[in-house]
């Protein structure tokens, strides 16, 4: 359990924590500055569901919960003294706010429209006009319409219970009211109208059935509500309520969305290659990691920055906020049993546990402004504390880690010369002139181009023709070391329906240096869109290193005119080995 910027300070094998990433706050849950850590325990062998508080080395506080926790926050709510936050606590529909560890308010998320033809079902089945047969067989033809809304979960179980139970269970539930309650999955938080630490917060809230909420802090009432094509995961929010906010939306399915503040409509969306395991807001970025062992980093328009390839699963991501040295980064806990602490894309520290990280938070516990929690998958509860003396510099820690030294080594730039002083006093002073100048020849340089282009098009002197009645293509490739040369001709015919008859190829070069086996050579009939291949041996009469040109034309019979032709490079000519 080596590091270099972390000191083990506690650890607790037996604490039997059972919970998750979004179920972990640090906050100062009692008002008197000694920050605690809180868990929405979810452990079935001890007790059921409970909140957990722990102060220094121990647990001070347990509370039971109705059903799973799904996701804490710590939001302040009022603007009384002393100021004390509360604490709210997700399970299935509804928050439990507690505030000094004591329960103080229970919401409940707005109940989801029930369909009208089930609950005239339920009427009619009440009132006897039809019989229980009838009931169900209506009850699931409707289950089974795909546009039609789910059934409530009364409709379910009566569905789902034996044919000899359902008269019982009708005259029990009959006259109860149908309901059909979501499920919320995230937290998040935003302030109001000021960006102080302890300034009031809304509480957002995300659910199974593809909606946002935003709640009032104080009336617990709802602000505004989003709907996204998918259930949330993670929600992050910035900036201020009020005045002007963005929220980052991850979803089930990979999509991510970004809202602002005046629109219903996302002003960002992404998807991503795999599914999210974490996301933080890092400074105006966001970080996140996926299920394919990949950290990415997005700017506030969603554009990825950078992207980081971990050799292990990535099990849980956490921010790394430390103000004191300014430093943002933040923290990954990997299937490997190891945790790493990022700046940006670089490596900073690496740290082995005994078991697999799953909950880690970054933040003050007790009157230490940084320490790092961590739950591992064992149920261990272990605090580690940052060296005060420690340097979060990118590339100062080790040699092992981070980017190398020379990156921060300054490069030796040459003063500015007299001549260069010179000439750019001439550019400042004489930039039209300067700038005409350029353009005239430019447009020479164009010119004589396009002059030469045309004569070579007018002469055929090109490897292409340019005419429609001649579809011929002319490829030449020189093969050898020397003296003895061949050379490679390709002719292919580029038309799809005519073949082409009588044409030849015609050899030109200077006989003193050259001597080819044939300098004319007859083509059979070209078929379309096929090549033909034509090999001439060459061989070099002079070995002082002398180089020239060979000429190849293609002519058509009846034409004077070449149809094609190529300029063949020759190398310079290796001396002849003796035996």
């Amino acid at each position: 359990m080596t590091s270099n910027i972390w000191l083990p300070a506690h650890s607790d094998p037996l604490a039997n924590i059972h919970s998750f990433q979004s179920c972990m706050i640090l906050a100062d849950a009692y008002g008197d500055s000694q920050y605690v850590c809180l868990f929405g325990d979810h452990d079935d062998l001890d007790g059921g569901n409970k909140l957990k508080v722990y102060s220094g080395t121990n647990m001070v506080f347990e509370s039971q919960i109705h059903g799973i926790p799904t996701a804490m926050v710590g939001v302040y709510v009022d603007q009384t003294e002393p100021r004390i936050p509360a604490v709210a606590v997700a399970s299935g529909p509804y928050i439990y706010v507690y505030k000094n560890t004591r329960p103080y308010f229970k919401f409940t998320v707005p109940p989801l429209p029930v369909n009208q033809v089930e609950e005239d079902i339920w009427r009619e089945a009440r009132e006897g006009k039809i019989n229980i047969d009838m009931a169900v067989k209506m009850l699931e033809n409707l289950r089974n319409e795909a546009e039609s809304l789910p059934l409530a979960p009364m409709s379910l179980r009566f569905l789902q219970i034996p044919s000899g139970d359902r008269p019982e269970f009708l005259a029990t539930y009959k006259n109860n009211p149908l309901k059909r309650q979501t499920v919320i999955t995230c937290l998040d938080s935003i302030k109001k109208e000021h960006a102080e630490e302890d300034e009031v917060s809304c509480i957002i809230i995300g659910t199974e059935s593809m909606e946002i909420y935003v709640l009032d802090p104080e009336a617990f009432t709802v602000l505004v509500k989003y709907s996204v094509p998918s259930a949330p995961v993670f929600i992050r929010s910035s900036g201020l309520f009020d005045v002007d906010f963005r929220f980052l939306v991850a979803c089930r399915n990979g999509e991510v969305l970004v809202y602002r503040k005046g629109s219903m409509e996302p002003k960002f969306t992404l998807t991503l290659t795999s599914h999210p395991v974490g996301v933080e807001r890092v400074g105006k970025y966001v970080v996140l990691a996926t299920m394919d062992k990949k950290i990415t980093c997005y700017s506030s328009h969603m554009k990825s920055m950078w992207t980081i390839h971990t050799p292990f699963e990535i099990t849980t991501l956490a921010l790394m906020d430390y103000k004191t040295k300014t430093f943002k980064g933040f923290l990954v806990g990997l299937a490997n049993k190891e945790i790493r602490v990022y700046h940006d894309k670089f490596l900073i520290d690496s740290m082995q546990l005994d078991d697999v990280p799953i909950m880690i938070s970054f933040g003050k516990y007790g009157r230490e402004d940084s320490n790092m929690i961590v739950v591992t998958e064992n149920g261990s509860f272990n605090v580690f504390i940052l060296k005060r003396s420690v340097d979060l510099s990118q590339g100062k820690l080790s040699s092992k880690v981070g980017p190398s030294a020379q990156q921060s080594q300054k490069l030796n730039v040459p003063k500015k010369t007299k001549t260069y002083v010179d000439q750019t006093l001439r550019e400042r002073e004489s930039g039209i002139q300067i700038h005409r100048q350029f353009s005239h020849d430019i447009y020479r340089m164009r010119l004589t181009t396009a002059r030469a282009y045309v004569a070579a098009l007018k002469l055929n002197l090109t490897p292409i023709s340019n005419e429609d009645d001649i579809p011929l293509k002319l490829n030449a490739n020189v093969q050898g070391l020397g003296p003895r040369f061949q050379l490679s001709i390709e002719v292919m015919n580029t038309s799809n329906v005519y073949p082409i008859m009588g044409s030849y190829i015609l050899f030109v070069t200077n006989e003193t240096l050259y001597h080819l086996d044939r300098s004319y050579v007859v083509l059979p009939l070209l078929a379309p869109s096929l090549t033909y291949s034509v090999k001439v041996m060459v061989k070099c009469q002079l070995e002082h290193g002398v180089t020239d040109t060979i000429n190849a034309f293609v002519y058509l019979k009846g034409r004077n005119a070449p149809a094609l032709s190529a300029n063949i490079e020759m190398p310079v000519s290796e001396p002849e080995l003796m035996d």
